[in-house]
């Protein structure tokens, strides 16, 4: 007796989550995040050291900085981007690949953000050591 409900074995919660999967692109979605990481990357290196150039009475260190965290920078996220976009079509869509993607999406956001701090402590540090 069929009492008008249709009670199907699957989830749809289930049906969404693997069309999802199906939907996503590691390489895009990298891609994107190590844009958006250039981005934050850019502006918090040029007002933390223009913080510092404008502290520093004259030394070269924060040029120094500057020049370390360009050259740091564009090699990581190279080196992100075309880990990721290797995959071959199978591959940029299989879930099985998310918890390397969190991982490195991970490690560069906190290269991104962490870096330009890093560095120009360090090197505001070793100006004031030096004076």
């Amino acid at each position: 007796m069929n009492n008008g409900t249709n009670h199907s074995a699957v989830h749809p919660a289930a049906v969404l989550d693997s069309r999802q999967a199906m939907m996503t692109d590691w390489r895009r979605k990298m891609s994107d995040h190590v844009a958006y990481a250039l981005l934050v990357y850019t502006a918090l290196q040029i007002f933390v050291t223009i913080g510092a150039l404008k502290s520093s009475g004259g030394s070269l260190l924060p040029y120094l900085a500057l020049i370390i965290l360009v050259v740091a920078i564009i090699p990581a996220c190279r080196r992100f981007e075309s880990r990721w976009g290797r995959l071959t079509d199978e591959q940029a869509h299989d879930p099985a690949l998310a918890p390397y993607y969190r991982r490195d999406r991970l490690v560069l956001w906190i290269l991104a953000i962490g870096l330009p701090f890093a560095l120009t402590g360090l090197f505001k540090g070793l100006a004031l050591a030096f004076t």
